[in-house]
Formats: structure tokens, C-alpha cells, sequence
């Protein structure tokens, strides 16, 4: 199993150009990776969110595969009724082709009001795939902050002043939690490494049951970068170590990336404006608790790793 790049430079891209997202999107870019892995045979569900919106503005889409508009809280809820259905056509004889079922959700629809549904879906067992585009804040509705803004980030509802230095709360793992649900196949992703992503959508398809994949992407508006820099942002999250790419199957995790020159958290904060008041006076330190944390909890997955579970 793996991708070809020859190959995949001749695919049809299944999420076109000529949506409206903002220049140097990361969620466009995670987008159009997954569908030209999946490709046409395909059915997509889609909570409402910020690529929802730049998406399928009507009377255009950027789909060229079948696409359900879901609510904000019920991607995962909407493909399971699909994929329902779908058993049901193929029992009848009246499909018999191999269809992928997609799910996709921003972080605010599945980290948090979309969680129930998520993890309804993951434990029917449901034959889908869901992937979260994590760009670690409700960007679509005005950059409030959501279980994925990492602590410290200043957001619209966690602003850096004097009262607080930016989110006070540390962001959920969502990953281990779909984890803890005894699925076949859950993954972390960034869209600066598009094999290893790629290749964990294409082995995701390859399994049945239901799987998990959040993949990591930054998002300029909300985060105050230069737009060129998203793959660069992407990239330093992940030889950082605080965007570890790793699977969990079945019950086993596996690091797919361990980073040979590891930098320090730091470098990567100080490109974002959502971090610029943890480098001034006694807000440093907030800088020195995000660095152990992102220690800490590297070696716990290396330790995971390493007893094999």
C-alpha cells in the first residue's frame, strides 16, 4: 500500500478549484488530498462549517462526487444513515459497486457539538470513514475558540489581555478518544505531509468498519500567519513534535513520522499572532508548560508504541 506521485499528478481532482476559500487554505488542501485518493466512487457528508460554506454556495459547488449538507452536529449521524441505506440497495442487488462514505467535519463540529454523533457512529460500527479538518478553532463563525484551540491560543472568546493569556484550558485528544472506542483504524494527519496522510486515507478505505482520521490544518485567518507559510505552519507542528502523525489499529499505535531534527515549540508559536502575547513579561512561562506538555505526551505515545499497544 502506498501512493504514487506520477500517478496521482494524472488523477482527476474530485474537489475542484474555483471555491471560495481564503488563499493558503489548509482545510481546502486536506480536502482535495482525501478525494483524490477515494475518487469518484464516492459519497460525501458534510457538516456545516467553513469549507461547507466556501464550498457549496449556491448555485455552485466544487463537488464532483455526490454531497450531503448535514447540520453542524450530525455529519456522522447523516452517513451512517447512508451507509444504512447503501447495505440495504446492495442486498437488493440494485448496487453492487464498492461506494466510499465520507464524513467530513471542521473541529467545532466534531471535537465538540458533533462528538455525540460521532461517537454513536463509531460504536454501531458503522462502514465509514470520518475525517476532521482541524484548524483548532470555530473559524466559520467568527475564530471562537473550540476543544481543539490549544491552550494558551487567544481566540474571539478566549482573548489575550488582562484577565487571561488566551485559552486557560488544554485541547482535548481527540484522537485517543476515538481510540478508546475499539475501532479498527484511527489516525493523526497533517496536510504538509500528504503521503502519510494520503497513504492513511488510502488504508482507511482498505478496512472495514468504521475509522477515524483528523488531519491538521492551519488556517491564516484565524491564526495571523503570512498565507504562503500554511504548509510551512503545518510542517513545524509536526517537527515540533506537537502534531505527532501516528495510527492506532486495532488497539496498536504506530508513530509514522518520528522527526530527525526535532525543533523547539517555541520556533513554531512565534510565527502565529494567535500566540504573540506568550512572548511578552510573565506570560513566557505559558511557553515553558506547552513545551513539557508537548514532551510529555510524546513520550507517552513512544511508550505506547513500544509495549506494543
Amino acid at each position: 500500500m502506498g501512493i504514487n506521485l506520477k500517478e496521482l499528478s494524472k488523477q482527476e481532482d474530485f474537489f475542484t478549484s474555483g471555491h471560495r476559500a481564503c488563499a493558503g487554505c489548509g482545510p481546502a488542501i486536506a480536502l482535495r488530498q482525501a478525494l483524490l485518493v477515494a475518487g469518484k466512487d464516492t459519497v460525501v457528508s458534510f457538516s456545516t462549517g467553513c469549507m461547507e460554506v466556501v464550498s457549496t454556495i449556491f448555485p455552485y459547488t466544487a463537488w464532483k462526487v455526490p454531497y450531503i449538507h448535514s447540520l453542524f452536529e450530525n455529519s456522522a449521524a447523516t452517513m451512517s444513515g447512508v451507509e444504512a441505506a447503501y447495505n440495504a440497495l446492495k442486498r437488493k442487488g440494485k448496487i453492487k459497486k464498492d461506494i466510499n462514505l465520507i464524513a467530513f467535519g471542521g473541529d467545532g463540529g466534531t471535537y465538540d457539538i458533533g462528538l455525540q454523533a460521532l461517537s454513536g457512529a463509531m460504536e454501531r460500527g458503522h462502514n465509514m470513514l470520518y475525517i476532521c479538518y482541524d484548524n483548532q478553532a470555530y473559524m466559520n463563525t467568527g475564530i471562537q475558540r473550540s476543544g481543539a484551540t490549544p491552550y494558551g491560543a487567544s481566540t474571539t472568546t478566549s482573548p489575550s489581555g488582562k484577565v487571561i493569556p488566551g485559552k486557560t484550558r488544554r485541547r482535548k485528544d481527540l484522537t485517543e478518544i476515538m481510540a478508546a472506542h475499539n475501532i479498527p483504524y484511527a489516525a493523526q494527519a497533517s496536510i504538509s505531509d500528504w503521503r502519510d496522510y494520503m497513504t492513511k486515507v488510502e488504508k482507511a478505505r482498505s478496512i472495514k468498519g468504521p475509522k477515524f482520521i483528523v488531519v491538521f490544518a492551519p488556517c491564516q485567518l484565524g491564526w495571523y500567519y503570512k498565507k504562503e507559510d500554511t504548509i510551512k505552519i503545518a510542517d513545524m507542528a509536526v517537527k515540533s513534535r506537537f502534531w505527532p502523525l501516528y495510527e492506532v489499529e486495532n488497539g496498536v499505535h504506530k508513530i509514522t513520522k518520528d522527526p530527525k531534527k526535532v525543533i523547539p515549540v517555541e520556533d513554531w508559536l512565534k510565527l502565529q499572532g494567535r500566540f504573540r502575547h506568550l512572548f511578552k513579561g510573565e506570560n513566557k512561562k505559558i511557553i515553558e508548560e506547552i513545551q513539557r506538555e508537548v514532551d510529555m505526551r510524546w513520550e507517552r505515545l513512544k511508550k505506547l508504541e513500544e509495549a506494543g499497544l
